[in-house]
């Protein structure tokens, strides 16, 4: 453990695909850099790596490297931006995709040399509740669950949070609701899933914002660029920066007990 540690650990997880959560993740690392924030994205959807290929890159090297030879974290990182670097992962790995522990005891371990020397430590997590991911989501400091208003999404969205409540213990979570036409229908769609894990489970879930529907964002993914530098004043930049900006915030209020932590370990908020 580092004690100067100053990283803090975020998983990003959906119970749904489609939400746009890997999406947020790369884009959110562009806010921080642009807030004076360094971050570490990794990709965690061990099966179908999605972060190099919003970002049109076709990396040398990847997870499956980190976990079958000596490298750190930091020899198969890809530097994308001053303070942005990712973890590819890799496609069509099944072994990857269901984790055993000895291989995730083996990549826990390489990323706590990562403490101190990022801000910002993001796992991109596959959707659903399958072992890898939830074993994943389990370690970090914060968990931020990325629903849609759709019913499939806030279904499936509250199953993750129900698993990891009743099988793993936790009950901090965040919430960020995407592709909304308005912060009504936003908020609407976090007092519906709050009440349900506040009445079935006694978990407070708190709001940490929403991104409004925004045809940049689709054409973004089409040339392969973050929306954040492809259309910079867009509605859906605007709401990424308000999340950073409260990520950032609740870095600082919170450092001390963050120095004072394992950077992949959960700690009551």
């Amino acid at each position: 453990m580092n004690n100067d540690n100053s990283t803090l650990s975020l998983s990003i997880l959906s119970g749904k695909g489609g939400v746009g959560k890997t999406n947020i993740v790369l884009n959110l690392g562009y806010a921080l850099i642009e807030a004076g924030y360094s971050s570490m994205l990794m990709d965690c959807d061990l099966g179908l790596a999605n972060l190099d290929v919003l970002l049109g890159l076709s990396p040398e090297r990847n997870l499956q490297d980190l976990l079958q030879s000596d490298m750190s974290p930091s020899e198969v990182a890809v530097p994308i931006e001053e303070g942005l670097d990712i973890l590819p992962a890799t496609s069509g790995v099944p072994e990857l995709v269901e984790m055993d522990e000895d291989m995730q005891d083996v990549l826990f371990g390489k990323l706590l040399t990562l403490a101190g020397q990022y801000d910002f430590l993001m796992l991109d997590l596959g959707a659903g509740i399958n072992h890898t991911a939830m074993a994943f989501a389990s370690i970090t400091q914060l968990r931020l669950v990325v629903v849609t208003p759709e019913p499939t999404s806030l279904t499936d969205g509250y199953a993750t949070i129900k698993v990891l409540n009743t099988q793993h213990g936790i009950n901090d979570f965040l919430l960020l609701v995407n592709q909304v036409s308005s912060a009504k229908e936003a908020q609407q769609t976090h007092e519906r899933l709050a009440a349900a894990c506040k009445n079935f489970l006694g978990v407070e879930l708190r709001n940490l914002g929403h991104i409004r529907q925004d045809s940049n964002v689709l054409e973004s993914v089409r040339r392969q660029t973050p929306f954040m530098k492809f259309a910079p004043d867009c509605n859906a930049a605007k709401d990424i920066r308000s999340i950073a900006r409260k990520l950032v915030r609740y870095r600082s209020d919170n450092i001390e007990r963050i120095a004072g932590r394992h950077i992949l370990k959960e700690f009551p908020v």
